[in-house]
């Protein structure tokens, strides 16, 4: 029998290579933008600003919730529908944090879902913040 628990989060998540990115915090922090800036590199939208979490058979999944499937707010610009992607393995958890640790002693660890997932504070609207994701997450899965 498959054991499911679901959580939903305030936070976009992006499709990189398969593999989910959870991106988190507050309103106004940067998660549509970080988001935006990922899909500009190749990464596929799961959600912006809330994601479905669902842990199944020990692992977690994430997805967007029905209502705002395919949808990210473009500050500036308005709602823009964007093709995206349901159901992605997570890999790790992005913490927005507007003055991250310089050199953090490996990953944190997030609890979604009864799943714990790697995290990583990161500054959201730096411009390398992209870039840095894709490291890290290349980093998680190695462990």
């Amino acid at each position: 029998m498959t054991e499911l628990s679901t959580e939903t989060l305030h936070a976009s998540c992006v499709a990189i290579d398969g593999h989910a990115v959870l991106i988190e915090g507050p309103s106004g922090a940067g998660k549509s933008d970080l988001t935006l800036r990922l899909v500009d590199r190749g990464a596929t939208l799961v959600s912006d600003d809330y994601t479905t979490c669902i842990r199944r058979d020990g692992r977690l999944f994430a997805s967007p919730p029905d209502t705002i499937a395919g949808k990210i707010e473009v500050r500036g610009v308005g709602i823009v529908e964007m093709s995206y992607e349901t159901d992605v393995t997570v890999g790790l958890h992005i913490a927005i944090d507007a003055v991250p640790v310089r050199l953090p002693e490996g990953f944190a660890s997030r609890r979604i879902a009864g799943v714990a997932i790697p995290s990583l504070a990161l500054a959201a609207l730096e411009a390398s913040a992209p870039l840095k994701i894709e490291y890290a997450l290349a980093k998680a899965l190695e462990a």
